[in-house]
């Protein structure tokens, strides 16, 4: 009777020591990138901390003062796919590791001329996960937030009260498709280096897709969800949108929208956009319509 017990003890404290159980935690979740020093390589320009790999990030940091651009890329195994960017100097950043296990190479570039870099560090590592959710479940350079970013508490206040992750992502998705409107602006002069600030984005109630994707998130992600920021094409265009992890359904392609009787792909940029219209909901409701390249 005694074993049975301690049995059920040891399985209810590793339920609750893991990063991700099925269900959202009551409060906001974050987890804090570090920089622990337990696991670096260095020379005297740049710096890579790997000490959290399992977690699904690596800490990079530019030495020196520098002008130009600093670039990091990140292969993954022996494919072609190469994850790029931009760094400043003398500034951790968190570069995540999202295509699973295995093996990633990480370099540090720094600009010669023109579209020409520098190689000033290369590193491989061997990475196993301590779960195939933990790349997303925390914040990385391009969703960047805190428990005191502003869309973090939104979600909190909006999420109060709800149990089921399905319903947090249908509260979250909507209060964003109703408040927030696409900068047609800035879209026409966004640079290739843009990465959001979702503090600016919540308080102008305006973004572009990448914007959008990011948010929702930063918001899903602070609720203990697992959630993917895409990066890929939607017919011939260039776009931004997000998965999010259901215990039931697993990867569910596309932000979600509940039609009132079951989930459907819901892309929250043309969602918001079009104000819903039916032409747009077809379309988006359409996985094949979606081919991703990058996840964050």
């Amino acid at each position: 009777m005694k074993i049975r017990k301690i049995i059920h003890l040891v399985l209810a404290l590793a339920l609750f020591l893991s990063p991700y159980s099925g269900e959202s935690q009551a409060k906001i979740t974050y987890y804090k990138p570090q920089a622990s020093g337990t696991a670096v390589e260095q020379n005297d320009q740049a710096l890579v901390d790997y000490s959290h790999s399992e977690d699904g990030y690596v800490m990079v940091k530019y030495l020196k003062s520098f002008s130009k651009t600093i670039k990091v890329q990140v292969f993954y195994e022996d494919t072609n796919l190469a994850y790029n960017y931009d760094i400043q100097p003398k500034k951790y950043e968190v570069i995540p590791l999202t295509e699973g296990s295995g093996s990633y190479k990480i370099t540090v570039n720094i600009q010669n001329e023109g579209n020409s870099y520098l190689v000033v560090m290369s590193k491989t590592i061997e990475v196993s996960l301590t779960s195939e959710f933990a790349p997303y479940i925390r914040p990385n350079q391009y969703v960047n937030y805190n428990k005191k970013t502003k869309a973090v508490k939104k979600a909190n206040r909006l999420t109060k009260g709800c149990k089921a992750d399905l319903k947090k992502v249908k509260k979250i998705y909507k209060y964003v498709i109703k408040n927030f409107t696409y900068d047609k602006k800035l879209a026409k002069t966004v640079k290739s280096n843009y990465v959001p600030n979702l503090n600016k984005v919540f308080k102008k109630k305006k973004g572009i897709c990448f914007d959008y994707a990011s948010l929702m998130t930063a918001m899903m992600r602070s609720q203990g969800i697992p959630t993917k920021l895409v990066i890929g094409y939607t017919g011939n265009a260039y776009h931004a949108w997000v998965n999010v992890y259901s215990k039931k359904k697993g990867w569910i392609t596309g932000a979600i929208y509940f039609n009132g009787k079951k989930w459907k792909l819901m892309d929250p940029t043309y969602a918001s956009t079009s104000k819903s219209s039916k032409s747009i909901m077809k379309y988006i409701g359409n996985a094949k319509n979606y081919k991703a390249k990058f996840s964050y």
